[in-house]
C-alpha cells in the first residue's frame, strides 16, 4: 500500500471554509442602515445650521478693552462691606479687608501706562505678588463719561495652555497616532459644538433636534478618525446611535414626568430673561440636548470596547455562534458597566461639590433635597444618560455578535490586525 502524498493540514491551525462568502453582505446590510442616518445628519445641520444673526438679549455693549497687565504691588486696606460681604448670622460688617492692586498694562494703546484698581474679594495680597499676569478692563470714555479701569481676573491662559498640552503629550506618548487622530476629533468635536450647536441653540432651533444633529455629526467624525474605517468601527457607531436614541427617548419621558422646566439656577434663570424664554419651554428642550451631548463620550467609549471584544472573541474562536460571542462580550461588558456607573456618578458629585456642601450647611430633609429642581434635573440627566449607557452594551453586543459570524474569519484577523496598527 503507497503512502499518500497529499500535504499535511494542521489540524491545529482554524482555515476558512471555501464555501464561506466574502463579508459583502454584511457591509451592505451596515451601509444601508447607515446611510438614512449619514442622509438625515446632513439634513439637519443644512435646516438647523444657525443664520448668524445674534439673538436680541437686551444686553447693552459697552465699549470694552481686556488688556493684559502685570502686577507691580499690592496694598491691604480697610473698605465698607456690602451685601455681598454678609455674614453667617444675616449682618454685614461695617468694615472689611480690601487690596488694591497696581498693575503695568502689557499691551494695547494703554501699554507701560500704571493703573491702580481694587481685586476680586476672595484674592489676597499672597495671592498676587509682584509679577503675576492679570486681566484687566478698560472702558473707554465717553462724551459724558471719563476713562475707567477695574480689574477683571487673574490671567490662566499659559498655565491652561501648558496643562493641555501635558494632556496632549501624553496621550500621544501612550497612544500613538491613534491618540493624535483622537485630539484632532476631540478638537472638530469641541468645533461643532461652538459653529453649529451654541449658536443654533440661541437662535431658538429645537434643542433636541440640535443635539441629536450636533452628536450625529461629531460621532460621524470621531469614530472614523480615531479608529479608521472597518466594519467593527461602523458596528460601534451603530451601537452608539442606537444609545443616544435611547438616552434621548428617555430624556423626553423624564422631563415630561419629572415636571422639569430648565429653569433652576441663577445663570438658567438669567438665560432665559435673556432670550426671552422665562416660560421655559426652550430650557426645557436646552436639558435634552444637555442629556444627549454628556453621554457621547463615554457612550463611544464602550461601544467600541464592546465591537472590539467581540471581533477579538471571534478571531480566537472562529467556530462559535452568535450566541456564544453575546455571552462572551457581555462578561466583559458588565465588568465595563459596573465601573462606568461609578464613574459618572463620582464625576457628578466632584463637580457638584460646592452645592453639596451648601445642602449640608442648610440640612434640609434629603427627600426635599433630591426633589429640588436643580438636583432633580442633575439626577434626572445623569440617571437617563446612565441607562442609555447601560443598554447600549448589550445592543453593540447583539449588532457585533450578528456582524461578525457573517463574516471570513481570514477577514476579522484582517480587521483586527489592522485595528491594532492604526497606533
Amino acid at each position: 500500500m503507497s503512502s499518500s502524498t497529499a500535504p499535511h493540514r494542521d489540524a491545529s491551525v482554524p482555515h476558512d471554509d471555501p464555501r464561506e462568502a466574502p463579508g459583502r453582505r454584511p457591509a451592505v446590510v451596515l451601509a444601508a442602515l447607515l446611510l438614512p442616518a449619514a442622509l438625515l445628519t446632513v439634513l439637519g445641520l443644512v435646516l438647523l445650521w444657525p443664520s448668524g444673526e445674534r439673538p436680541e438679549t437686551g444686553i447693552v455693549v459697552v465699549d470694552a478693552e481686556y488688556p493684559s497687565a502685570e502686577v507691580v504691588g499690592t496694598r491691604e486696606e480697610s473698605c465698607g462691606g456690602t451685601s455681598e460681604d454678609r455674614l453667617p448670622d444675616g449682618t454685614v460688617p461695617e468694615q472689611v479687608r480690601c487690596v488694591s492692586v497696581v498693575a503695568r498694562v502689557l499691551d494695547g494703546e494703554a501699554a507701560g501706562t500704571e493703573v491702580e484698581v481694587w481685586s476680586l474679594p476672595a484674592l489676597t495680597s499672597a495671592d498676587l505678588p509682584p509679577g503675576t499676569r492679570v486681566v484687566l478692563e478698560r472702558y473707554l470714555a465717553t462724551p459724558t463719561e471719563p476713562e475707567a479701569w477695574a480689574f477683571h481676573d487673574v490671567a490662566r491662559t499659559a498655565p491652561l495652555g501648558v496643562l493641555a498640552a501635558a494632556f496632549a503629550v501624553v496621550v500621544v506618548a501612550v497612544a500613538g497616532l491613534r491618540g493624535l487622530r483622537a485630539i484632532v476629533g476631540l478638537a472638530i468635536a469641541f468645533g461643532v459644538v461652538a459653529v453649529f450647536v451654541l449658536p443654533a441653540l440661541l437662535e431658538g432651533r429645537d434643542p433636541l433636534a440640535v443635539g441629536l444633529t450636533g452628536s450625529a455629526a461629531i460621532m460621524f467624525v470621531v469614530l472614523y478618525l480615531a479608529h479608521g474605517f472597518s466594519l467593527r468601527t461602523t458596528t460601534a457607531l451603530l451601537g452608539t446611535f442606537a444609545g443616544l436614541g435611547v438616552t434621548a427617548g428617555l430624556g423626553v419621558l423624564a422631563a415630561s414626568a419629572a415636571r422639569l422646566s430648565g429653569v433652576t439656577t441663577e445663570e438658567e434663570y438669567r438665560l432665559a430673561q435673556l432670550t426671552g424664554q422665562l416660560d421655559g419651554s426652550q430650557l426645557r428642550g436646552l436639558f435634552l440636548c444637555g442629556v444627549v451631548l454628556a453621554g457621547l463620550g463615554v457612550l463611544n467609549d464602550v461601544t467600541i470596547t464592546q465591537a472590539s471584544a467581540v471581533w477579538e472573541l471571534r478571531a480566537a474562536d472562529p467556530g462559535a455562534a452568535p450566541r456564544s460571542l453575546f455571552r462572551g462580550g457581555m462578561r466583559i461588558g458588565r465588568d465595563h458597566i459596573a465601573s462606568t456607573v461609578y464613574t459618572i456618578a463620582f464625576a457628578y458629585a466632584g463637580a457638584a461639590l460646592p452645592v453639596l456642601l451648601l445642602l449640608e450647611v442648610y440640612q434640609l430633609p434629603w427627600a426635599l433635597t433630591v426633589g429640588s429642581g436643580e438636583f432633580a434635573q442633575e439626577i434626572a440627566r445623569t440617571l437617563v444618560g446612565s441607562i442609555g449607557l447601560v443598554l447600549a452594551i448589550p445592543l453593540t453586543t447583539a449588532i457585533a455578535a450578528v456582524v461578525v459570524t457573517r463574516l471570513p474569519v481570514r477577514q476579522v484577523r484582517r480587521e483586527g490586525a489592522a485595528h491594532a496598527h492604526v497606533a
